[in-house]
């Protein structure tokens, strides 16, 4: 591999079930960088105030919990594990009521404040891959390339759906479509880093494309850095 592709940066952004993670591991994986899942930090913080019952609109409260909480990521078998304080969270932090509360916890700036700082304490040393709502615009603001992932809500609610069936979870596919909506709005509005596309972030419909496409498309564009 050539040198500048071991400390490249690359930022992933884009709405919820853009397909974000999955491109970033697919990634990560054909370049042999490290992946790190931003959206997974935050619901590990979500999952952990469930638990707790701290309120997700008392910032201080956030705060102190984030502060005994340590989130690490490992590989397993080739697939990327998910723990806090050392006990494996991977499948809990993607319940539902992580999904529909975890906006509202990454909202506070507080919160961000803390997990930015430990997403750039992690990406120091470049040789990574990051994805989330703010990696281009916050988080790696000089990253090497960035892309920000979009798709129609009606296809991304039905990823999701197909996703979550899978998993014998019964959803209305209805239901979560009107649910990301709802998220859209409340991310792109947000006070606290809100989604936005970075300035010199390439866009990407994924709307009508496979995993494959994606993944081809995005490895066209890190040759062309």
């Amino acid at each position: 591999m050539e040198a500048y592709i071991e400390k490249i940066s690359i930022a992933i952004d884009g709405p919820a079930s853009a397909g974000k993670s999955t491109i970033a591991k697919k990634i990560a994986e054909a370049l042999h960088l490290i992946y790190l899942d931003t959206g997974a930090m935050y619901r590990s913080l979500t999952f952990a105030a469930l638990n707790n019952q701290t309120p997700f609109d008392n910032e201080k409260a956030l705060v102190s919990l984030l502060a005994t909480c340590t989130i690490a990521f490992k590989m397993e078998n080739g697939v990327q594990k998910v723990s806090l304080n050392d006990e494996d969270v991977t499948q809990q932090i993607r319940s539902m009521d992580v999904t529909n509360h975890v906006s509202e916890v990454s909202s506070h700036v507080a919160v961000r404040k803390e997990m930015v700082r430990r997403q750039q304490e992690i990406a120091e040393a470049g040789g990574i891959v990051m994805d989330g709502r703010d990696i281009g615009t916050v988080v790696l603001p000089h990253a090497d390339l960035k892309v920000f992932l979009v798709a129609s809500a009606e296809e991304r609610a039905s990823r999701r759906y197909q996703e979550l069936t899978a998993n014998g979870v019964e959803v209305s596919l209805e239901q979560l479509t009107e649910d990301m909506k709802a998220r859209d709005h409340y991310d792109t509005h947000r006070t606290a880093s809100p989604l936005k596309k970075a300035e010199d972030a390439i866009e990407l419909n994924t709307t009508h494309m496979n995993i494959e496409e994606v993944i081809n498309e995005m490895l066209s564009l890190v040759d062309k850095i």
